[in-house]
């Protein structure tokens, strides 16, 4: 047998052995110290310090919209002044036109009557089918029905969450008319493309720029690419004017139609040889006429939204820079040639296979932060029961199961709120707070 030495294999004495083991238990614990110091702090929803400090009262004032101030309040008050509140129409049309760049322009009370104008101011057979996404606001396909038209619900691309060109093509046939894409959340679609296809297949192309005010593509403005176009100036819209919408027109004889419906003041104002002038007195039954408070608001909103959407962008810019820059964190696709605007949101996707953990997860991780993010459905029309109920139409529409695009937008969304002041604090601690729930992505997993 050999005999015990008192050396451990390493051929150390015991004491040395002990010794050096000290040494390096001393050397470990400095080491895991410092990565403890160099690491972000514990996550608030376990216990530790919220990354967003910015006082509460200052954050909801700089995410608080509409935002009126002096200019919109003198010209009220002007306006009731002078007695004369029809006029403020007329100047207002004329404003969108020259900011727009189009031939005709007509005020109307809010969106969902100017896509009602639109629709009849179309003039399509009855069973005409107009390709729309289901991605939508209903206004922008119900009041199809009351012109006996189809709509043929479009999936919209996950990518950017606006009108998926590759669905419209599989989904033409002989009676489709026209296509209606809408600029969601404030991204222009494709419209050169959109244009193309139209032209291509015989099909009336119209904007829906609910939420792309001062929007463009290739330098030309959303609502400027269509034969028509409508937006809509309701309080949450990038140009609030509280209740409100715009038509815009690139052909008299739609203009005219469109007009003729819900103002019945507008056809004394034709010309000799329109055929809608004949309709004195009456119009078409439909009253649309916007409000004369609305309009000014309009007018004085309309001086400053370029200025307001590039605040935005700006802020927006800053955030999503950093944010982007974590693993399953994305936002929407926009083409080099775009400049977007922002409607109500900054809307980013989660890939909770790339993050490492649920969409659930993550707002509970970053709401303790501090951060003021949401996730929510938008409507996607087709799940609504109205449109697979015959009664309600004269052809009825084929109603899709399943659009993917429109179910993998709704599934994978998170929105943040606008800033609408420059609050580079406030943007530096929301990235910080995403950046620390990356960080602890493991835990952030079982949260």
């Amino acid at each position: 047998m050999k005999k015990h030495t008192g050396r451990n294999p390493t051929g150390c004495s015991r004491r040395d052995f002990v010794a050096v083991s000290a040494v390096a238990a001393a050397g470990l614990a400095a080491a895991s110290h410092a990565i403890r110091a160099n690491a972000p702090e514990g996550l608030a929803a376990s216990g530790g310090s919220k990354t967003v400090t910015f006082p509460g009262p200052r954050h909801s004032a700089i995410t608080r919209w509409p935002r009126y101030g002096p200019a919109e309040k003198q010209r009220l008050h002007e306006l009731i002044d002078s007695n004369q509140f029809y006029e403020e129409l007329p100047r207002f049309e004329q404003d969108w036109k020259a900011y727009h760049n189009v031939p005709f322009v007509k005020s109307h009370c809010n969106g969902t009557s100017v896509l009602t104008s639109m629709f009849f101011a179309l003039d399509l057979p009855p069973g005409s089918e107009i390709m729309v996404p289901s991605y939508t606001f209903f206004a922008t396909i119900l009041p199809m029905r009351f012109f006996q038209y189809v709509p043929i619900f479009i999936d919209i691309d996950p990518r950017t969450a606006c009108f998926d060109l590759e669905h419209a093509a599989k989904e033409l046939t002989s009676r489709t008319r026209a296509m209606v894409p809408m600029h969601s959340w404030g991204l222009p679609c494709d419209m050169d493309r959109i244009n193309q296809f139209g032209k291509d297949h015989g099909l009336i192309v119209c904007e829906d720029a609910a939420h792309a005010h001062g929007a463009s593509l290739q330098g030309k403005k959303m609502g400027a690419w269509g034969e028509i176009a409508i937006f809509s100036l309701q309080m949450s819209k990038p140009l609030p004017a509280i209740e409100g919408g715009v038509g815009m027109y690139q052909r008299r004889e739609y203009y005219e139609r469109a007009a003729a419906f819900g103002h019945y003041e507008d056809p004394p104002k034709f010309s000799a040889d329109s055929p809608y002038r004949q309709y004195v007195g009456t119009g078409f039954g439909q009253k649309y006429r916007m409000h004369p408070f609305a309009a000014a608001l309009a007018r004085e909103q309309l001086k400053g939204l370029d200025a307001r959407n590039d605040l935005v962008r700006r802020q927006v810019r800053q955030l999503n820079d950093r944010l982007t820059q974590l693993p399953g964190l994305t936002e929407p696709f926009c083409r080099p040639d775009v400049q977007r605007v922002y409607y109500d949101r900054n809307m980013l996707f989660l890939d909770e296979a790339k993050a490492g953990f649920s969409r659930a997860s993550l707002l509970r991780a970053v709401g303790a932060e501090g951060v003021r993010a949401s996730s929510g459905d938008y409507p996607e029309q087709h799940k609504y029961r109205i449109y697979s109920e015959g009664k309600w139409w004269h052809h009825a529409p084929k109603v899709p199961q399943v659009l993917k695009g429109c179910a993998q937008v709704n599934r994978s969304c998170i929105y943040l709120p606008l800033f609408y002041e420059e609050v580079p604090e406030l943007i530096e601690q929301y990235a910080k707070a995403f950046e620390k729930v990356w960080a602890h992505r493991t835990q952030v997993a079982k949260l």
